[in-house]
């Protein structure tokens, strides 16, 4: 049975995509302490689990948070792919990732630990996305992309073939990317803009 680390809206629709495959759910963990049931599923806090093994999906669309989750435990990590989603058979697909409803994902592409490909998004060939990463709805990636680790990819962004995106970047939603972006930005608009630097 799996459990779902994290009943907010991403763990109901991680939920949804379980229950299409009817996959067993156990229940939640969560740290809100007023939570005791979520989606008719019981809610425990996360150091109540006695079971350090156990097999797990983190519902936490922040990537820093799911990264922080994967570091302190020593949970099995379950990869959930909805059943309308398409994928080529000849990609990889690492441990602990989500792919959504509607998503497509094509030849070639290699897809890191804990990564969230949302709904209707198309990562076409031979892109390199890195762990912990957050793909949102309706993200068009063209081929050859390659996405660093912990970045998230806004809604309805589209990424031009061939460019690279570094690490911890958050790129707002609709952005048009049409040239490499460095580590430890924002960025914006059409055309792109850095409008914040990180660290």
């Amino acid at each position: 049975m799996i459990w779902i680390y994290g009943a907010s809206g991403h763990g109901k629709v991680i939920l949804d995509l379980l229950e299409e495959k009817k996959i067993a759910v156990a229940g939640f963990l969560d740290d809100n302490e007023a939570l005791a049931e979520f989606m008719g599923y019981r809610v425990i806090r996360p150091d109540e689990l006695t079971d350090a093994g156990a097999e797990m999906i983190i519902a936490v669309g922040d990537n820093a948070t799911r990264k922080k989750i994967v570091e302190k435990n020593t949970y099995r990590y379950f990869t959930a792919i909805h059943p309308t989603a398409i994928l080529s058979s000849h990609i990889a697909v690492a441990e602990g990732c989500v792919i959504m409803a509607r998503a497509v994902v094509q030849t070639g592409t290699l897809i890191g630990k804990h990564t969230i490909i949302n709904t209707g998004a198309l990562v076409d060939h031979d892109g390199t996305i890195g762990d912990f990463v957050h793909v949102a709805p309706g993200v068009t990636l063209c081929g050859d992309v390659t996405i660093g680790e912990c970045t998230w990819i806004g809604a309805g962004t589209t990424v031009i073939q061939g460019v690279t995106i570094g690490k911890n970047v958050f790129v707002g939603a609709g952005t048009l990317i049409r040239k490499d972006v460095p580590d430890n930005v924002l960025i914006v608009g059409n055309p792109q803009r850095i409008v914040r630097r990180f660290y």
